[in-house]
């Protein structure tokens, strides 16, 4: 074990003190309602009765669930994809005869009952069948056909066509991660660079990914078109690319104005462990949007999760050093950091640019889900169900900052007699945490969130005006303090 040296104690000692004087919360202060869409997820109600898990969805407090994948976790259902309700291109889009809603009609059904509005993504969910064999993700050979079935998922879930609905499911996402490679938008014979020597097959790849590109953004626009020309009171955008790819959405942007059009929102998702950058992502998106003239353009990020430094690859490892490395221990993939990076990025995102935010679960169960095979809960399930609380019983938001490593989020309940503190330590070092609180009468409750405990309460010193909390372990760990006002 390494032990600090005296130099290095201080500077600790003067870094908490420095942070320790930036945290506040001051109930006395609100600054606006709580943003209930940044709060959503891909987890959603699964059409099999064996094992229900609804009620779990529901103790989340989730506002939206997006459908991406969906049909991934619904296994032998033909839900949401395209190719499951329109499964024959060839015949007629305006015929509803040719279409199968049934089963996504149940599955939305199942969604909205539990209490969630749906975020429908229009397009395949991610298909990895290798580099050189696609059947889902190909891109489509007709864009007007598949435009044109586009509208008529839109018609039958809003307009009650087709023996449909008349739904209030008013986010529209054009396809996913176009960007993506191999697995998206996929060219006939793969995306991957021809030729005889790696310079040549470098070259060619550089080659394929522009013509992907254009081909993605005639698609876009044109689907845009279509759908906005028939249903110009939904919000219709996308396309959900793998990061905040700037130079693929400035050539989107650029071709929607000169095609006359405006997307209402641009999306893009973040896998990682920098909460900073997700936020920086939001400021970024707003200015290039703004400097292109779509000043209403919504930001949503709708795939979000934690990954550590084992990266995708370790995820997909079976070296048991790595599987050791991805599931055991703080910095696991659903672990304690994983967890205060989530509330830490849930808490900054409520004063960020963006408008929606999805954590990327979608299955329940293995590496994006809440819990293992066992159904033994993660400690993931655990910070969401936290953050969840927030979202259900406080409306307002007051005033709060933290610093350094740790995060802030004040809110006060519906009736007014309570606050309600998130503090989230995010790989911290500091051993306890000191905040000054305003416009309280004294403490009702304090939760602790760490690598050993659950959302077990805990101790708050409380007095002149000044919190403590004390972790019980080093590192990460997140708290919920509840108020009397």
């Amino acid at each position: 074990m390494k032990v600090k040296t005296v130099a290095a104690v201080i500077v600790a000692a003067v870094c908490f003190a420095s942070q320790a004087a930036q945290m506040t919360a001051d109930f006395s202060k609100e600054t606006g309602p709580v943003r209930r869409a940044l709060h959503s997820s891909g987890f959603a109600p699964k059409v099999t009765s064996n094992g229900n898990i609804t009620e779990q969805i529901r103790e989340l407090n989730f506002e939206y669930t997006r459908t991406h994948d969906l049909a991934l976790i619904n296994a032998g259902q033909r839900v949401v994809d395209t190719h499951f309700i329109f499964p024959l291109m060839h015949l007629d889009a305006k015929d509803p005869r040719n279409y199968c809603f049934k089963p996504t009609d149940h599955l939305l059904k199942l969604s909205l009952d539990a209490g969630l509005k749906i975020f429908y993504r229009l397009g395949t969910s991610i298909e990895h069948s290798g580099p050189d064999v696609h059947f889902n993700s190909l891109i489509p050979e007709d864009f007007d056909k598949q435009a044109e079935v586009f509208a008529g998922t839109v018609r039958h879930y809003t307009r009650g066509w087709a023996d449909g609905f008349n739904w209030d499911i008013r986010y529209w996402e054009i396809w996913n991660e176009p960007d993506g490679f191999n697995n998206m938008w996929c060219l006939p014979d793969g995306d991957g660079g021809k030729g005889a020597t790696e310079a040549e097959r470098r070259a060619n790849r550089k080659v394929r990914d522009a013509k992907r590109r254009a081909m993605f953004v005639e698609f876009f626009v044109k689907c845009l078109k279509r759908i906005k020309s028939e249903f110009p009171e939904l919000k219709v955008g996308g396309p959900a690319m793998c990061w905040f790819y700037k130079d693929y959405f400035r050539d989107m942007l650029k071709a929607c104005k000169e095609a006359g059009v405006a997307p209402d929102f641009i999306s893009w998702h973040y896998y990682g462990a920098d909460p900073d950058t997700i936020i920086k992502w939001a400021d970024d998106a707003r200015k290039l949007c703004d400097s292109m003239g779509f000043p209403k353009c919504e930001l949503i990020i709708n795939e979000w999760h934690y990954l550590g430094s084992y990266s995708w690859k370790g995820l997909r490892n079976n070296d048991p050093k790595v599987l050791k490395e991805v599931w055991e221990g703080p910095a696991s993939h659903n672990g304690i950091d994983s967890s205060c990076f989530t509330l830490t990025t849930l808490a900054r995102m409520q004063t960020s640019e963006y408008d929606q935010s999805y954590f990327y679960g979608c299955r329940h169960s293995g590496a994006w889900g809440y819990m293992d095979e066992h159904r033994r809960k993660y400690k993931i399930w655990y910070a969401l169900k936290l953050f969840g609380s927030i979202m259900k019983e406080c409306p307002v938001m007051c005033a709060s900052a933290g610093g350094g490593t740790v995060a802030t989020l004040a809110a006060k309940s519906a009736d007014g007699k309570s606050g309600w503190l998130l503090v989230s330590d995010y790989r911290g070092e500091a051993d306890s945490l000191v905040l000054d609180v305003k416009g309280v009468r004294g403490v009702r409750s304090a939760t602790l969130l760490d690598h050993e405990r659950d959302n077990e309460n805990t101790d708050a010193g409380f007095a002149g005006g000044k919190l403590t909390l004390k972790k019980k372990l080093p590192g990460s760990a997140a708290f919920l303090v509840k108020f009397d006002l």
